[in-house]
């Protein structure tokens, strides 16, 4: 039911990010000055218990994950928005540190309903009686950059609006400058691993936050997608600041308390959005960037519906070539492992290939057995996050670059060492080192699934389901691009 198909294939929706204004010394000034006194408040324990413990070493990341925390809720938009994407990612930052962090999912301060009503009315261009025959003032949600109230339209239908918080881009702008010194205090007093990922996922976050704060690509995005339940949009309520949507009853997939009231097993359904994953993104090369717990809802009705499409992610030709490609060798293409490693070779040119003293042939085979036990086991017995960074390892180690170790200069090290390695790729032939968005909504949606296969799907392998598998691959496009990859070994007039 979940994943009928439709009648036609959507087309991929339009996204256009909001151009932030450039916040101004004076703001960058004022803002900074709170966040230093915020991040001290909550802080200044740590740094005391930090300096009496200096010759042990640096602070483990979770200590100063409930004070991170704290800060980011005092500090609220962005800081919010950043503090889901770790609450996510358990597989990058263990248990006990993204759960932490749980809070900011659903979570943020209230708006002002006279403020709420402002903006609708602005951006709807009629007063609110008129689009509505009732709007509750109270929001049923309260998010990092909008809030949701609950209203009916005139002919009795339930919706959901979103409304952006006012001053929301002015915010993010000057937050986004100011952010990173406050991570990089965090990768300083630790010196964790886990810190350094904090910095490349914050790279990430700064390209997908300005597609979120126009919700008309949202409304696109909800038109788009409809293999899945999701709300339904009503464009002509809605505009750059205020989404009107079907209303979806229903409580967030790890609310375990929650779904055993409504009497649903929400197992087989987390199975079935993670296959809804793999078919649009093999199907269009595109799917919903963002589902963490907090936009999955297990419906009253016993389906799973999927909400705030704000971030879509869309991979270009040759990255979405090599996901299918990947998806042909788990399921036992041998050829196929070939096109991946030379995939590989193309992202990080061939320092890696080169570095381990391998042909084409053995990197192909070193390659599968360097992917494949991840992917054909149980989920609970996997780290996705590690295979995501499994590749950027290899690259280091062939390159004598060792930045795993535990201490504030490996951290700094890693750092340079990430930076090294971009830059060996591109010397030596590998792909511009620009950031590649659709590659990290990619990864960074693998990190979440890892969550949610633990809790419900622990033992079931991603891949389990070999009909079901190889019937989205029976709908993946004919690849038109693979010329421009390198080939696995040399013709036969140029051996």
């Amino acid at each position: 039911m979940v994943l009928a198909i439709a009648s036609s294939d959507p087309r991929i929706p339009r996204i256009h990010a909001r151009r932030l204004p450039r916040p101004t010394r004076r703001e960058l000034a004022r803002r900074g000055a709170v966040i230093a006194e915020v991040s001290a408040k909550h802080f200044s324990g740590v740094a005391f218990r930090q300096l009496r413990h200096a010759r042990h070493g640096p602070l483990p990341l979770t200590v100063l994950a409930r004070p991170l925390r704290k800060t980011f809720e005092d500090l609220g938009g962005t800081y919010m928005k950043f503090g889901q994407l770790v609450a996510s990612s358990p597989g990058v930052f263990g248990d006990d540190f993204a759960d932490e962090f749980r809070a900011c999912l659903d979570t943020g301060p209230t708006v002002p309903f006279e403020t709420v009503r402002d903006v609708i009315e602005s951006d709807l261009g009629m007063p609110l009686h008129e689009a509505f025959t009732h709007f509750d003032p109270n929001p049923i949600g309260r998010a990092s950059i909008a809030v949701v109230h609950r209203a009916t339209l005139h002919d009795g239908t339930d919706v959901a609006v979103k409304v952006l918080r006012p001053g929301i881009e002015s915010m993010v702008s000057i937050d986004l400058d100011l952010l990173q010194p406050l991570l990089e205090m965090v990768a300083k007093q630790t010196g964790d691993q886990s810190a350094g990922t904090l910095m490349q996922l914050f790279s990430g976050f700064r390209v997908q936050i300005g597609e979120e704060l126009d919700l008309r690509n949202e409304a696109r995005a909800l038109a788009a997608f409809r293999l899945i339940v999701v709300p339904k949009p009503f464009p002509e309520l809605s505009g750059p600041n205020v989404l009107t949507m079907e209303f979806l009853d229903g409580v967030p997939i790890d609310d375990l308390s929650g779904a055993a009231k409504f009497g649903v097993d929400p197992a087989p359904l987390v199975e079935q959005v993670v296959r809804a994953f793999f078919l649009t993104t093999v199907r269009w090369g595109a799917f919903h960037g963002d589902v963490h717990a907090g936009n999955m809802l297990l419906l009253r009705d016993g389906r799973i519906g999927i909400i705030d499409w704000g971030i879509v992610g869309r991979l270009d030709p040759e990255t979405h070539y090599f996901f299918i490609r990947l998806l042909e060798a788990v399921l036992g293409n041998q050829d196929a492992w070939g096109d991946i490693a030379a995939h590989l070779t193309r992202t990080y040119g061939p320092a890696m290939q080169q570095g381990l003293g391998l042909s084409d042939d053995e990197l192909a085979v070193f390659v599968q057995g360097l992917i494949e036990p991840i992917l054909m086991r149980p989920f609970g017995e996997v780290s996705l996050g590690a295979l995501i960074q499994a590749p950027q390892v290899q690259a280091a180690k062939a390159q004598g670059i060792e930045a795993q170790n535990r201490s504030v200069r490996a951290v700094a090290g890693r750092l340079r060492a990430q930076r090294k390695l971009r830059r060996l790729a591109d010397e030596s032939g590998g792909t511009d080192s620009e950031f590649d968005r659709g590659t990290f909504l990619l990864g960074k949606q693998l990190m979440y699934f890892e969550r949610y296969g633990k809790m419900f799907l622990a033992d079931v392998p991603l891949f389990g389901d070999r009909a079901f598998y190889e019937s989205v691959l029976k709908s993946a496009p004919t690849p038109t691009m693979t010329s421009t990859l390198p080939p696995t070994r040399p013709a036969e007039g140029q051996r």
